[in-house]
């Protein structure tokens, strides 16, 4: 556990902002210290984890006990993800948070040796050698998102297609471009395009889309027995399309 913001320390109606590392996660929780006999932890529903402590609780039993609670934080911001609003247009400015496989990061601009981008202790880190202005934040940002988004369907690719190889059919080619109403797309001559947006989502989410397509490698429309493909391979998709929708609606 890593502390990143000492407001107070145990004075009543005061806090003192923690992060936890969880995984391959940061969870930032703030402590607040009040008239109270036992530790509370609750999850809202912007995602803010705050932990009320008894006035005097040690800091080492504080963090024991979010920690043996990390598990169950997880799942609560990843529960309330799904019902935020639709992320307004992106100003590319200091402080403003941004998707990346289903988490939201926030944005950090520094003025540096050479441009860049670097995602780190939950956040995302762009360097600029000139000053960081909007559009060139986007630039590089969106350089960056292809460059994952090439990696990560690729990955989810190679892991699904042997299935579709058993079944006689060839692995398509990928091919990643913005679509505005689409997710994604088989081609009759074998090209399997992928939304560029879609790396913002959850890797449950790619997974899905990704297997979505392949099944109509087998049925062309959407029929009973194509259905019936994509549940036996993803019993809970239905889910997964309802969180897709609700993340990048």
């Amino acid at each position: 556990m890593m502390r990143i913001k000492h407001v107070a320390d145990n004075d009543p109606g005061k806090s003192v902002s923690y992060q936890l590392s969880y995984g391959n996660q940061y969870i930032d929780y703030r402590v607040l210290y009040t008239a109270r006999k036992t530790l509370e932890i609750a999850v809202h529903p912007d995602g803010e984890v705050v932990v009320k402590a008894p006035i005097g609780m040690a800091e080492d039993s504080i963090s024991q006990r979010v920690k043996r609670r990390a598990r169950w934080i997880s799942r609560q911001i990843t529960y309330f993800q799904q019902f935020l609003p639709y992320t307004p247009p992106r100003q590319y400015v200091g402080g403003e948070t941004h998707l990346y496989l289903g988490r939201r990061y926030r944005l950090k601009l520094l003025k540096g040796e050479a441009d860049g981008v670097k995602l780190t202790h939950g956040y995302f880190f762009v360097s600029c050698k000139q000053d960081p202005k909007p559009e060139k934040v986007r630039y590089l940002l969106e350089q960056w998102y292809l460059e994952k988004a090439r990696e990560k369907y690729s990955e989810v690719l190679a892991a699904r297609s042997p299935k579709f190889e058993g079944m006689g059919f060839k692995k398509p080619r990928l091919k990643i471009r913005r679509m505005k109403t689409r997710w994604g797309s088989l081609s009759p001559n074998g090209v399997l395009t992928l939304n560029s947006r879609l790396i913002h989502a959850s890797a449950d989410c790619i997974d899905y889309v990704v297997t979505h397509e392949l099944c109509h490698l087998k049925y062309g429309v959407h029929s009973p027995a194509f259905y019936q493909l994509l549940e036996s391979i993803l019993p809970e998709w239905e889910k997964t399309k309802l969180k897709l929708e609700h993340t990048l609606a």
